[in-house]
């Protein structure tokens, strides 16, 4: 039993040492940033809404997640997607990759709330 439990763990330290595929990964990412948005977005522009805002332009924000941040995401993923096999699992491209990572999640959880402040900071002056 213990050399079975070895030869697992032999396996499992290969599987996790196995290059990463920024492909792959960035995809994955642009696909739980675009539900992270979304989330946040429904949720602040409801709140929005229940604060007394009477106006129209909370549901406008929230028509700006299906204009504006999906071809954003699509953006990010782009620019990985199409990346050679070798180029995929290069190590070099790490920096790069956090980079647009940073950007990606700093887009979706900061865009809510700065669309809302913006929309309730017109409907403020209308």
């Amino acid at each position: 039993m213990n050399d079975q439990m070895h030869g697992n763990d032999v396996h499992a330290h290969v599987e996790h040492t196995k290059p990463r595929d920024w492909r792959r990964t960035m995809s994955d990412h642009v696909a739980y940033a675009l539900l992270v948005y979304t989330a946040l977005q429904i949720f602040v522009t409801v709140h929005a809404l229940k604060g007394g805002s009477h106006s129209i332009l909370p549901y406008f924000a929230l028509i700006v997640l299906v204009a504006g941040i999906i071809p954003a995401c699509r953006r990010f993923e782009g620019r990985w997607i199409h990346l050679s096999d070798d180029q995929a699992h290069d190590s070099g491209l790490a920096g790069a990759f956090r980079r647009d990572l940073i950007r990606l999640w700093a887009l979706a959880i900061g865009l809510p709330f700065g669309l809302t402040a913006l929309f309730m900071a017109i409907t403020a002056f209308l």
